[in-house]
């Protein structure tokens, strides 16, 4: 079987079931460098969009895979960076739209909605997923560490105009990190913005896998759950994921597909490689442990895996 560049799992999200995803982007380019980014620290920086890979390699990666597998729930464009820096990014939606029936998803930081210029190639997405993790702009600045040109008040206002225009289900983010965005202060401001967006659900999350700041902490439950209660949200710790997959047979090459994009703990691995009915999985984090390409973080009392 070939191997595959840009698309990996499926792996199970805790919102949408079990997704494939597609990457356009390459390994940490974005337009952020968020303290609790998972993939660790943004090294490359970039404001441009660009056509980092040829649009018709992963098309041509997309067709190969749907001719055999048909088990997943929708397709998502994620990957390992901000995937709206890709210049053929609404090429890629149009030709999913058309390829496939399930639907597409994107998950973005919502830092290019200020552009009016690329709403016209995401209306067409079934599901768009922006963050919003501060409500004013020294939070902006400590969490999401934008590039110098962004500008949070515009970030807010392209949020709120494109909310407006979208078409199809937009699920909002927000990430509370302890000591940055975690005061009812922030919670008001934050009720403030929501009401000005036309979004369909709003989901919690916390630092559950190992940020790229060691210095980055959970906040306490009872601020969580008054959060949860105050803005009607969902908090992504109460979903359940189960049921990584990969497209690679060899059981290494497919946990490094995974591991790019979404870093698994050691149980995960574990119960992927029992999954694959792998005999051998002592071998495989032997592997991994020994590689200088990976990372292995310990975090909250076990190891996560992901690429360095």
């Amino acid at each position: 079987m070939k191997n595959y560049k840009y698309l990996y799992g499926p792996v199970p999200s805790r919102r949408m079931g079990l997704s494939l995803g597609i990457s356009p982007i390459p390994k940490k380019t974005c337009n952020y460098s968020c303290i609790y980014c998972q993939l660790g620290r943004t090294d490359k920086m970039n404001i441009e969009r660009q056509d980092f890979f040829p649009l018709e390699e992963i098309e041509e990666e997309f067709l190969n895979y749907i001719k055999k597998n048909k088990n997943y729930d929708v397709v998502t464009i994620v990957g390992e960076g901000e995937p709206t820096l890709y210049k053929s990014l609404g090429k890629l939606i149009y030709f999913l739209k058309k390829t496939t029936d399930k639907p597409i998803a994107l998950i973005t930081n919502g830092g290019l909605l200020k552009e009016q210029s690329i709403w016209k190639e995401l209306l067409p997405l079934d599901i768009i997923l922006p963050s919003l993790d501060a409500s004013k702009e020294n939070e902006f600045k400590n969490i999401n560490r934008p590039h110098p040109s962004i500008e949070y008040k515009k970030v807010i206002n392209g949020l709120i105009g494109f909310s407006k225009k979208f078409q199809g289900e937009l699920w909002l983010e927000i990430m509370f990190v302890k000591d940055y965005n975690d005061s009812s202060k922030s919670i008001e401001r934050f009720k403030s913005i929501l009401s000005k967006v036309s979004y369909d659900r709003l989901f919690l999350n916390t630092p559950v896998r190992p940020p790229a700041e060691k210095y980055v902490k959970e906040p306490r439950e009872d601020f969580l759950n008054s959060a949860v209660k105050s803005l009607k949200a969902t908090p992504i710790n109460l979903l359940v994921s189960e049921g990584f997959e990969s497209i690679e047979n060899n059981n290494y090459e497919s946990i490094l597909t995974i591991i790019k994009r979404h870093p698994m703990n050691q149980y995960e691995i574990k119960s992927f490689l029992e999954n694959r009915n792998c005999d051998n999985y002592q071998e495989v984090f032997e592997k991994l442990d020994d590689s200088k390409e990976i990372e292995k973080v310990f975090y909250k009392g076990y190891n996560t895996y992901r690429i360095k």
